[in-house]
């Protein structure tokens, strides 16, 4: 697996395969010190491709041959070359079955691809390269074959045996053993294979479909967790009757099962018609989960489910095309997170994501396309650019194609491409098929890195009431990409009047609609937009509902932004506003130390704690203040330290400034019992804890009374969680530590519990300095194996705690660079995503720049070092 020059493969260099598989007939012999796979595969040459006389190549990883058979006849040595990762047969016919039997060890495979163990259990992760650790094949997913797949186990340690599809034979063995046959009558690539086998409970439902049938649902979880299924069950359900009413998309198998598993890399896996989930999730109840866990899974439930049709029913040509499958599919979850919840929430939850975390890695040295044009290790481009930014260019074409046609485009896409393997521009060609829409120039947001800026200047001409708005596109240079195209953006912009009241808008030359936002179509370098009719000067509302993923440069006023904060019919403006206005004080400060802070900011929250009649879940979200991720983003050379304490200072001063108000808001935002996942329950607890943590980021004894009671008498895991975290973030050190020894005796037999209680601590700027961290590492309940637990301590450090990450002798980067050297060797995909924080060394001020880039030149320095984190490291040093 090591390799010190690992080759970069190009979208360019793409051939079809030359070999097709029709039939994968799989057989499992699991046992304690390994598992035996017999793999029967049903080959032909492919017609399409031009190499017709070529040998045929199997990819494999990790695999001890114990024999090859073609077509019945067992070939010797000299008959086949294994070259670890190629099986390589030169003389084949074009038509053929060879079976290949292989030994693998899924209880030492600690890098949790292919088959492997987690918490006794077999189970596999085969995306997007994992099937080649378990047999030789063809593992791409140009290649779709049907697979027949019999596992054979221990009755006693394992009588429950999952695989992919329909059960169609089960039955008993010698020595206490047993089997059971699965077989799935729809073509898949390998990577979307699945296996599980272990001693699992069995929670049932049923779901009846748009056409009458009833489907067979099952969720499978070790016994500790059998009471935390319900919710992702309910979600489940909500999601198909959602993906039947939205997308006329009905379930195609007889059973959907889900299995939650502990070890696992990512968080879902979409395996048809058996989903393998990180346990953290699916598994969900109030007293142990918070609400954004709740969201999380119904999400996560959804976005899998999505799958069966946009990545199933219709894959991937080539890992290129990746954001075909995941961009479509978080369009599609969002879209439903949005209907179950309160979509302008949701729509500012996806932004600030995206301009926090995605525009960052566009302004990185691991910026590339939503189609990327090459790759060392394919699991690094499973990024935020591929998930979110690829959502946010579908959501582009349902905007400009309005939801009519987006639907027509969706229905032709899924018709003429069931059961194939396509590209990005085979989804776009259906849209434009559909709609009669020439998409032509915006296929540039699939083939151009970056984030494109929108410089807007505006005049008014009292006389003529004409109000003109230019809009100047550009996008900064990306690594091997320069001089790069306009794209194509919808801009959507409303106009205020001095009452705040939206004024119909008007372009020059048309006759009046009474629209009162207009998504303007940006397709040229700079445009000027003339609206008529506008009786006194406008305050502008540019980008609408976040219209397209992009930065917008515009002098608003502070006032302005007060009057937008107040008055825009916009939800994700207002909110934009606000976080705009908090943006110009904290910066104010962050240059000039004896500066004070703006009464301005103190007035608007204060106007927004204390007006009951708004939507509560956005003043839950206009009420906090940005990030310092944000922050650090929008600066040029931030100095982490100062901006950290810049912060620190507005939050002091309005928790002090606010404090009757805070205490008055804690009182009374009371969700009534029982726990429920509503908006307005979510709005509510959400307030209540940050009045809470403003109150004890101050000192506050009373706010500490309050923090106590509620620590100890609360319900539910997000008010039980919201308090001590509280309670870690505030100067009562006594009470901290007594509420986190508490807190952990009462949960420390819930993994996911106990993940929640390290990640509070890491990402904590008060209790998470390095030492402490190192301490978590040394706790009892943590596991070096296990993904989650990492995550929860050293990802939470170096993703959250900036203050302490970011210090100023590299202490921080070096223990994360030990953590990744660590973790190269037994888990690399785990190890290159933690490696992230680095790579963004060029970014900030000098004092921090070069310990990044020496802690980088350690793990470049490590012997061995892994095609993932190879990638990583060598493309964020290079000139």
């Amino acid at each position: 697996m090591p390799t010190s020059q690992p080759k970069t493969i190009y979208l360019s260099e793409y051939r079809v395969p030359d070999f097709l598989v029709d039939h994968a007939d799989l057989r499992f012999e699991l046992f304690e010190d390994g598992a035996r796979v017999h793999s029967s595969l049903s080959i032909r040459r492919n017609p399409d491709s031009r190499e017709q006389g070529s040998a045929l190549e199997l990819n494999g990883d990790s695999l001890t041959l114990e024999s090859v058979h073609l077509d019945g006849r067992q070939l010797a040595p000299g008959d086949y070359d294994d070259r670890g990762e190629l099986l390589v047969v030169p003389s084949v016919p074009d038509a053929f079955e060879l079976q290949v039997v292989t030994w693998i060890e899924p209880q030492n495979n600690t890098r949790l691809e292919g088959l492997y163990k987690s918490s006794g259990m077999f189970c596999t992760q085969c995306e997007a390269e994992g099937f080649r650790c378990i047999t030789f094949f063809p593992d791409r997913p140009d290649v779709m074959a049907r697979f027949r797949t019999r596992i054979e186990a221990d009755k006693a340690a394992y009588p429950v045996l999952l695989s992919n599809g329909n059960p169609v034979d089960s039955g008993e063995l010698d020595n206490g053993r047993h089997f059971v046959t699965w077989e799935d009558p729809f073509p898949k690539p390998s990577y979307l294979f699945a296996l599980v086998a272990g001693d699992l409970v069995e929670k049932t439902d049923t779901f009846g479909t748009m056409s009458g049938r009833e489907i067979d649902l099952r969720i499978y979880v070790e016994p500790r967790n059998a009471e935390k299924t319900a919710h992702a069950m309910d979600s489940l359900k909500r999601s198909m009757r959602w993906d039947e009413e939205t997308y006329g998309r009905e379930y195609d198998l007889d059973i959907f099962m889900i299995v939650a598993v502990d070890d696992f890399n990512m968080g879902a896996m979409e395996n048809k018609g058996l989903n393998i989930f990180n346990s953290s999730c699916v598994l969900a109840r109030p007293e142990s989960e918070t609400d954004m866990a709740f969201q999380r899974v119904e999400a996560i439930v959804a976005h899998e489910y999505f799958h069966n049709w946009s990545g199933n029913r219709v894959t991937c040509r080539d890992w290129f095309q990746l954001s075909l499958k995941e961009g479509f599919t978080v369009f599609r979850d969002s879209q439903f997170s949005a209907d179950m919840g309160s979509p302008t929430v949701k729509r500012i939850e996806d932004a600030t994501l995206l301009r926090t975390a995605q525009f960052a890695e566009d302004a990185g040295p691991m910026a590339h396309p939503v189609r990327p044009a090459s790759y060392m290790e394919i699991s690094n481009f499973y990024t935020l650019t591929i998930y979110e930014k690829g959502n946010e260019v579908v959501r582009m074409i349902h905007t400009l194609l309005g939801p009519e046609r987006f639907r027509k485009g969706s229905d032709l896409y899924f018709e003429r491409h069931d059961g194939q393997a396509v590209t990005t521009d085979d989804f776009v060609r259906a849209m434009e098929d559909a709609s009669g829409r020439d998409l032509g120039q915006f296929r540039l947001w699939y083939e151009q890195a970056g984030t494109p800026v929108l410089a807007v200047e505006d005049d008014y001409d009292e006389a003529s009431q004409v109000y003109r708005l230019t809009v100047t596109q550009s996008i900064p240079d990306t690594p091997g990409q320069s001089g790069k195209k306009p794209q194509h953006i919808p801009f959507a912009l409303g106009l205020l009047d001095t009452k705040g009241a939206d004024i119909p808008l008007t372009l020059a030359g048309e006759q009046s609609t009474g629209e009162t936002t207009r998504v303007l179509e940006l397709t040229e370098t700079s445009h000027t937009f003339e609206f008529t009719g506008i009786a006194s000067r406008p305050v502008p509302s540019l980008l609408r509902n976040f219209s397209a993923p992009v930065r917008v440069n515009y002098p608003w006023t502070r006032d302005q932004l007060m009057f937008l904060m107040s008055h825009d019919s916009d939800g994700f403006n207002r909110w934009d506003a606000g976080q705009r206005l908090a943006v110009e004080v904290i910066r104010e400060l962050s240059g000039h130390a004896e500066a004070e802070v703006d009464p301005r900011l103190v007035e608007a929250s204060r106007t927004l704690l204390n007006d009951r009649e708004a939507d509560q879940a956005l003043v839950a979200k206009m009420l906090q203040l940005p990030t310092e991720a944000y922050l650090i983003e929008l600066a040029d050379k931030p100095d982490v330290q100062i901006i950290h304490h810049a912060r620190e200072r507005v939050l002091k001063v309005l928790a002090t400034a606010l404090r009757e108000e805070l205490l008055a808001c804690y009182r009374r935002q009371q969700p009534a019992e029982p726990y429920q996942v509503t908006p307005e329950d979510v709005a509510s607890r959400s307030l209540r804890n940050m009045a809470l943590s403003w109150l004890l980021h101050i000192g506050d004894q009373e706010a500490l009374t309050l923090a106590l009671e509620q620590f100890e008498k609360a319900t539910n895991m997000t008010d039980q969680a919201g308090a001590l975290r509280a309670l870690v973030n505030s100067p009562f050190e006594a009470e901290r530590g007594q509420a986190l020894e508490a807190f952990y005796q009462q949960w420390h037999q819930d993994p996911q519990v106990v993940e929640q209680w390290f990640s509070i601590q890491a990402a904590s700027p008060v209790a998470g300095d390095l030492p402490s961290v190192r301490r978590l590492l040394e706790h009892e309940a943590f596991d070096w194996k296990n993904p989650n637990k990492i995550r929860s301590v050293v990802g939470a450090f170096a993703g959250q705690n900036l203050v302490h990450f970011h210090d100023q002798e590299g202490s921080g980067y070096q223990f994360l660079a030990e953590t990744i050297r660590r973790l190269d060797d037994s888990n690399p995909q785990i190890a290159a995503r933690l490696a992230a924080p680095l790579t963004r060394w060029r970014k900030f001020a000098h004092v921090y720049s070069e310990g990044m880039r020496k802690a980088l030149e350690s793990v470049r320095d490590k012997e061995g070092l892994s095609r993932d984190v190879y990638e990583i490291v060598h493309k964020s040093l290079a000139d």
